[in-house]
C-alpha cells in the first residue's frame, strides 16, 4: 500500500482561484481587501515568505502593501506604526513578519494589533475565541491543515490525533482545531515519555518539530494520516520535512509532501482571513 499524497499546492491554487472570483465581486461593491505586511531587517527566509505573500495577494486581487523597516527600528516606532494601521480603514489585515529582532518584544507587538485585523490569528483574543469554539481568525497553518484533511473527506470526529510539537504558531492551535472537530487529541513534545507509543496509536499524526526526518515509517500505524509541517534544509541544500516521506508513505493512507504540502496553504488561509476581515468591516460577512 502506498499513501495518497495530499498536495497543498494544488488545493491552495483551487482556493485562490475561488478567492480571485470573490474579490472581483467585492470590488464591484467598492470593497477592496487590504493587507499590510511589515518586514523588519534583512532575514532571507522572511524576505522569501513575504515575496510569496505579495505574489499570492496580487493573484487574488488583495491590495498588499509591504513596509520594509531597518533592523534598528525601535519597539516604540513599530508600536506607533501598528496604532496608525489599526485606525486606517483601507487596511483589513496587519501582519508583522516573525521572527523580530531581539530588542523588540514579539508578544507586545502581537497584542498591539487590533484583533479585528489580526489575520495571522495570533492575538490572545482570537486564540481565546478559537479555544471556546467561536468563529474568529484562525492561525493560518493549522487552519490550512484542517482544510487539507477536509478536502480529502478524511474523518476527524472520533479519531485519535497526535500532535508532535507545542508551538503557539502550529502545535497548540492545530490540536485545538482538531478538538473543535471532535477528534481526541494528544500533544507530544520534548518532555514526553514513550513518545513512540503515542505515535503508534495515532489515526492522524501532525508533525511540527523542525527536525529533519524525526519520524520514519516504522513509528506510524498502518493507514494513519500523516501531516508534515516541518521545513528543513538538507546538507545538499534541498528542502525536506520532519517525516521520512519515502518510508512513511508505505504505511500511511494519506501523507503531505515537503515542499508542496502544508506551506502553500498557510499563505492561502492568510488571504482567506484578509478577505473575511474586509467583509466583516463592510457588514457583508455572513459566516
Amino acid at each position: 500500500m502506498s499513501a495518497e499524497v495530499i498536495y497543498g499546492s494544488e488545493l491552495a491554487q483551487s482556493m485562490r482561484d475561488e478567492m480571485k472570483e470573490e474579490v472581483v465581486k467585492l470590488r464591484e461593491q467598492g470593497i477592496v481587501p487590504g493587507l499590510t505586511v511589515i518586514l523588519i531587517g534583512e532575514d532571507p527566509a522572511s524576505k522569501s515568505y513575504v515575496r510569496g505573500k505579495q505574489k499570492a495577494s496580487d493573484y487574488v486581487g488583495v491590495d498588499s502593501d509591504l513596509m520594509t523597516l531597518p533592523e534598528s527600528t525601535t519597539e516604540e516606532e513599530l508600536l506607533s506604526l501598528i496604532k496608525k494601521l489599526n485606525e486606517q480603514e483601507t487596511v483589513h489585515g496587519i501582519l508583522v513578519q516573525l521572527p523580530l529582532p531581539k530588542h523588540i518584544n514579539e508578544e507586545k507587538i502581537i497584542e498591539a494589533i487590533s484583533p479585528e485585523k489580526d489575520v495571522d490569528g495570533f492575538h490572545p483574543i482570537n486564540i481565546g475565541r478559537m479555544m471556546t469554539g467561536k468563529d474568529t481568525f484562525f492561525p493560518c497553518t493549522p487552519f490550512g491543515i484542517i482544510q487539507m484533511l477536509k478536502s480529502k473527506n478524511i474523518e476527524i470526529a472520533g479519531k485519535h490525533a497526535v500532535v508532535i510539537g507545542r508551538s503557539n504558531i502550529v502545535g497548540k492551535p492545530v490540536g485545538q482545531l482538531l478538538l473543535n472537530e471532535n477528534a481526541t487529541v494528544t500533544y507530544c513534545h520534548s518532555k514526553t515519555n514513550n513518545m513512540k507509543d503515542y505515535i503508534a496509536s495515532a489515526d492522524i499524526l501532525i508533525v511540527a518539530v523542525g527536525i529533519e526526518h524525526f519520524i520514519n515509517g516504522d513509528f506510524i500505524k498502518e493507514g494513519a494520516v500523516v501531516i508534515d509541517v516541518g521545513v528543513n534544509r538538507t546538507a545538499e541544500g534541498t528542502l525536506t520535512g520532519d517525516v521520512n516521506f519515502d518510508s512513511a508513505k508505505e504505511k500511511a493512507s494519506y501523507i503531505t509532501p515537503v515542499p508542496k504540502g502544508v506551506g502553500p496553504m498557510t499563505i492561502t488561509m492568510l488571504l482567506h482571513n484578509t478577505i473575511k476581515s474586509a467583509k466583516i468591516a463592510h457588514g457583508v460577512y455572513n459566516g
